[in-house]
């Protein structure tokens, strides 16, 4: 029991440190990815954000420790790509 309890701590870790999500500077100001938990902190209306894949899918591959899924999903699961444009350039 011991030993899947030091596996499971040190994947939880590595994973903790190696999320997908990636912050991204767009004009000089970087902007950071955000959650479910931490969305009124990072969440900012300028900037277009988008599903970090890898992060849902690791989220479901971890889906029985608990601590990856919420980590994953509450504080890195979108990223930002760019700004938003105006609603008259959209297509």
């Amino acid at each position: 029991m011991k030993h899947i309890l030091s596996v499971t701590t040190a994947m939880i870790l590595a994973i903790s440190v190696s999320a997908c999500a990636k912050s991204k500077i767009i004009d000089g100001v970087e902007y950071h990815p955000y959650g479910l938990l931490n969305e009124d902190q990072h969440k900012n209306p300028k900037i277009e954000y988008e599903i970090v894949l890898g992060n849902v899918i690791w989220s479901v591959i971890l889906i029985e420790t608990i601590i990856v899924p919420v980590y994953m999903i509450g504080f890195s699961i979108k990223q930002p790509v760019g700004k938003k444009l105006p609603e008259n350039e959209r297509h």
